[in-house]
């Protein structure tokens, strides 16, 4: 699951993308409401944490935007303005969950997990496919019925493989998959993940998960 922040602040840009990075989530953080329309028009997010008093403008105004055009995914905002009046009117304008400020962290976490959920119940919690089974509320996967133990970026890598199974993924969009942008993208970054989830799932497993496309990407068989 990737989540992108949107936070000027630089000690508690840095406190939410660390602790929800904690949370096996794939996380971007952007400072100004450019840098979010940015992100948006790159790559796709499953949660987005808005703060509202940004450098270049209004979070309620970005958010009005977003949701004018479309964009349907969940918004939890986060803020200085925690009046009932300003509460009301973040979601009135289409916000999923506001979260006034100061907040503790494992309060964080459990709304973003709420909205997970509620992203998931449109969808299958638990994904399996040949004997993989990741589950997308815990972020715990399993093979053959046991534990496997991921990184933040295997998991993230895994997930896109489970949304396509059998498909022939190209290697720009599982970076744009897992990263905030695939041009950030070292060209043999993504080879190196690729063999340690296979490492890790096919010595447990004893048999071929991945097939690697030469001149494409990858597959998962």
């Amino acid at each position: 699951m990737k989540v992108l922040i949107v936070e000027d602040q630089e000690r508690l840009g840095h406190f939410l993308k660390q602790g929800l990075s904690e949370s096996r989530y794939t996380v971007s953080w952007v400072r100004s409401c450019a840098e979010a329309n940015d992100a948006m028009a790159e790559t796709t997010f499953d949660v987005i944490v808005l703060d509202l008093g940004l450098p270049d403008g209004d979070g309620l105004d970005l958010l009005r935007t977003w949701r004018r055009g479309g964009f349907t995914e969940p918004v939890l905002i986060l803020s200085a303005r925690d009046t009932v009046e300003d509460r009301i009117k973040g979601l009135d304008i289409g916000a999923d969950d506001y979260l006034p400020k100061p907040f503790s962290l494992e309060e964080l976490q459990a709304r973003v997990r709420s909205l997970v959920r509620r992203q998931a119940a449109v969808k299958n919690a638990v994904l399996e496919h040949n004997g993989v089974e990741l589950d997308l509320l815990s972020h715990t996967v399993r093979l053959e019925g046991k534990p496997i133990e991921l990184t933040n970026r295997e998991y993230a890598l895994l997930e896109v493989f489970m949304h396509n199974q059998g498909r022939i993924l190209p290697r720009t969009l599982i970076a744009e998959k897992i990263w905030s942008s695939h041009y950030d993208v070292d060209t043999n970054l993504l080879d190196v993940y690729m063999s340690r989830l296979r490492n890790k799932l096919e010595t447990a497993s004893g048999r071929t998960l991945f097939k690697t496309v030469r001149g494409v990407g990858y597959q998962l068989l």
